[in-house]
């Protein structure tokens, strides 16, 4: 099995990038399954069902989310009917939607996890006992196994990757919108990065207008976050391959658009 996942998506500019090239990226590298970090899609914050949908439509199998699941009030409406629409895992008992679902890939079945970090984060339960339950459930059904583990700390992220090593397939790191270069395969077999990085836009700060964010250092007062809607924009990614028979991982790729790093198809 070979799985693409592209890491969190920001703004018009961050979905522009996944409709403009992840045709290109499916016929170059053939993915099974094709997986979105979608918290950010909705101008920076949150995902409505349109972007869901276009997500699906563009070819997408899957979108996880993160800490900013809830930012658009909209997404109560449709989450809970959202097949391939995954939220943090250890949120609360009772809080809508559901922290894994499966895709079937021809013969082949995908368990994906999403789940958040509790390091500089809002408090929720926690990830490593949730994820713990819900490998245990998965692997009764599949041994592919995907984790999207939504965290600020590094140190957090790779404890996580070594927890799940030989348990799951790949252990991915989102949120912090910056690409890590060690990326690896752990020594039970487990793909591992500390974070795929951010796809939207690419001369601001995070996928923020650079301005704001210098402007809050400088002056340490309160400052809107704005999301820039034109300029130069970058994909993140990774490409995994696992073994047919094991469901571990043999192979991790880092892909990186943007004008400093044109990708050639």
């Amino acid at each position: 099995m070979k799985i693409l996942f592209i890491g969190d998506v920001v703004g018009s500019l961050g979905r522009d990038m996944v409709k403009e090239h992840l045709p290109s990226l499916k016929n170059k590298y053939r993915p099974d399954v094709v997986i979105v970090n979608g918290e950010n899609a909705a101008h920076g914050k949150g995902i409505n069902e349109k972007i869901y949908r276009n997500f699906l439509e563009w070819g997408a199998n899957v979108v996880t989310l993160g800490n900013h699941a809830w930012d658009k009030k909209e997404v109560f409406e449709f989450i809970d009917d959202a097949a391939y629409l995954v939220r943090p895992a250890n949120f609360p008992e009772g809080t809508p939607g559901k922290g894994i679902t499966y895709y079937k890939a021809g013969k082949k079945e995908l368990a994906v996890i999403n789940a958040q970090g509790r390091t500089f984060m809002p408090p929720l339960d926690d990830p490593f006992r949730v994820v713990e339950v819900l490998v245990t459930e998965a692997k009764k059904r599949t041994p592919f196994i995907f984790v999207d583990f939504h965290a600020e700390a590094t140190s957090e992220k790779q404890a996580m990757g070594w927890f799940l090593d030989g348990k799951v397939s790949s252990v991915v790191g989102t949120h912090t919108h910056v690409q890590t270069a060690d990326e690896r395969i752990l020594p039970n077999g487990t793909a591992y990065i500390s974070d795929v990085g951010m796809t939207g836009p690419y001369d601001g700060i995070l996928g923020v207008k650079r301005e704001d964010v210098i402007r809050r250092f400088l002056t340490s007062l309160p400052v809107r976050f704005e999301i820039p809607d034109e300029g130069r924009k970058q994909l993140s990614g990774v490409v995994i391959n696992i073994n047919k028979d094991s469901g571990l991982a043999q192979k991790i790729e880092r892909i990186m658009i943007n004008d400093d790093h044109p990708i050639f198809y």
